[in-house]
Formats: C-alpha cells, sequence, structure tokens
C-alpha cells in the first residue's frame, strides 16, 4: 500500500514543476459538512414553502395524511433533486468547487492538475452510491485515509483529487479556456504560475511562444498583454 501523498506534482512544457498541495480527509470532510448542511436547509426551506402553497395558508405547514401527486411533484421531487444535483451542478458551474469547498479552500482537479471535464464530475458524484456505503460516507472517508492522495472511489473512478485552493490551481483551467488552442493553453499556464521561478531569457522564450502561437481576434487582448512580456518590461 503506497503512503498517503500531501502532494500532487505537474510536469510543465518549461520543465518547471508545480507542487499542488492535496487536500486531506480534514478538509475533504469540512467541505462536505459545510455542504451537508446547506443542503439541509435548501430542503428543509423547500419543504415549509411548497407546504404553504399546497396548503394555501401561508402559516401551515402541516403534511396531508396521503400523499397525492400534487404533493409529491410539489414536495418529495424538488428536496431529491437538491440532494442528487447540487454537487454536480454546483462543481461544473464553480469549476471544481461548491461553497463547501470554497470555505474550506480546496478545489477538485484532475490528476494532471488541470480542470476536470464534465464526464469526470459525472462520474464523481454517481460513485456517492457507493461512497457513502455503510453510513455518513464511512467507505469515502476510510478511503481518503489509506489512498496515496486521499482520494475516495468516486475521485479513483472519475480521475480527480482535491487539492489546496492556493491560487496555482485556479491558473492551472487556462488549459480548459476554449478561446485558446490546447497549447498555446499551456504555455499561458506555464508563463503565469511559474513566473516567479522563472529567468529573464525564460519568461520571454516563454512569452514569444505565445505571441507566435496565438492568433488574431479573440487571442488579440491575449497579445497584447504579452508584448511587455516578450520584451521583459513586466514586473
Amino acid at each position: 500500500m503506497n503512503a498517503p501523498s500531501s502532494a500532487l506534482i505537474v510536469d510543465s512544457v518549461t520543465g518547471v514543476e508545480v507542487e499542488l498541495a492535496v487536500a486531506g480527509p480534514g478538509a475533504r470532510s469540512s467541505a462536505f459538512i459545510i455542504d451537508w448542511n446547506i443542503r439541509a436547509i435548501l430542503a428543509i426551506a423547500w419543504f415549509c414553502i411548497g407546504m404553504m402553497i399546497y396548503n394555501g395558508d401561508i402559516t401551515d405547514i402541516t403534511p396531508p395524511l396521503e400523499a397525492d401527486g400534487l404533493w409529491i411533484a410539489l414536495i418529495g421531487v424538488p428536496p431529491s433533486a437538491i440532494y442528487l444535483l447540487y454537487h454536480p451542478v454546483l462543481e461544473i458551474a464553480m469549476r471544481g468547487r461548491t461553497p463547501g469547498k470554497r470555505m474550506a479552500g480546496v478545489r477538485l482537479v484532475t490528476r494532471s492538475g488541470g480542470a476536470p471535464l464534465f464526464g469526470a464530475y459525472l462520474i464523481r458524484n454517481v460513485f456517492r452510491l457507493v461512497d457513502q456505503f455503510p453510513v455518513c460516507y464511512g467507505l469515502g472517508l476510510v478511503m481518503t485515509m489509506i489512498t496515496r492522495n486521499h482520494v475516495r472511489i468516486g475521485d479513483l473512478a472519475a480521475g480527480t483529487l482535491l487539492v489546496y485552493d492556493r491560487g496555482e490551481a485556479g491558473l492551472l483551467e487556462h488549459v480548459r479556456n476554449p478561446k485558446l488552442d490546447a497549447a498555446t493553453a499551456e504555455i499561458v499556464n506555464d508563463l503565469l504560475v511559474r513566473w516567479e521561478h522563472l529567468d529573464a531569457a525564460s519568461r520571454r522564450h516563454l512569452a514569444r511562444r505565445v505571441l507566435g502561437e496565438s492568433a488574431s481576434g479573440d487571442s488579440t487582448k491575449l497579445r497584447s498583454q504579452l508584448e511587455q512580456l516578450a520584451s521583459g518590461t513586466a514586473a
């Protein structure tokens, strides 16, 4: 069994490695507890509002003795949707985060340090059905304690992990920027993430590569900003 790892090492086209601190069971649990409470509050709030609408009385949230189709559609389905869709919808919308993850200072990335694709988010959350066994995500918690990068089964299936969101992970999401081709996006990441670790010659070399590969239109602003880098005048 591999010993747990505390960092994800990301290779680059410059040969300079970036180290992303991997979030352990404590940070993961904190994020989950925050998100669980948010989901509970949303579900309870919807139940109360739905019951007021169902009963036609803003002071009456008493459920009926027998549930009919309207009650199931108005009261039963939305809380279930909140529970099932909370994580995948917010992780996609917030680029690897949820409110709980943001508060805990962690972010979801791929094993190469980039932003996960839609399929990875979906697979990861489907496997919550497995990770939650036997109770309270017991299996998932144990997996985060014994695996190399503190991942649960859903992460193993999706090829994802959680890292501390200290800036580097946020910059790496440029790889998925649809306005840039993959090669240019990787160079931009190297320039942004590794700026302080590069000498002047390497900075100019990378900037000129971006200027040479960027097309007009969407990349016009990028080219303008990087011209200073190419000349070595940027702070």
